[in-house]
């Protein structure tokens, strides 16, 4: 456990409850990237399977509370995604 792994994670978690709150609040979800979030929880996804294989410790939970938050964020963004204009 390094206190800059700790840092990275606590600095990182601060961002996805202030997109959270916006999404929920305007419900829009404008500039947000679905492929950047899955690309970043593949990322925690990485981490916990790397603390769980070889460094297990308490902040695997950090890992895992960041990798909810952006999988939250990333269902908000389906679900306010605007709907195209069909033509039948």
């Amino acid at each position: 456990m390094s206190p800059f792994e700790i840092a990275m994670l606590i600095l990182f978690g601060i961002s996805w409850p202030i997109s959270i709150t916006k999404a929920l609040r305007t419900k829009k979800v404008e500039g947000k990237s679905p492929l950047f979030m899955a690309l970043v929880s593949t990322g925690y996804l990485c981490g916990i399977l790397h603390k769980i294989t070889f460094a297990c410790d308490w902040v695997t939970w950090l890992y895992a509370l960041n990798l909810t938050m952006i999988l939250f964020d990333l269902v908000l963004y389906f679900r306010y995604l605007p709907k195209r204009n069909r033509t039948s």
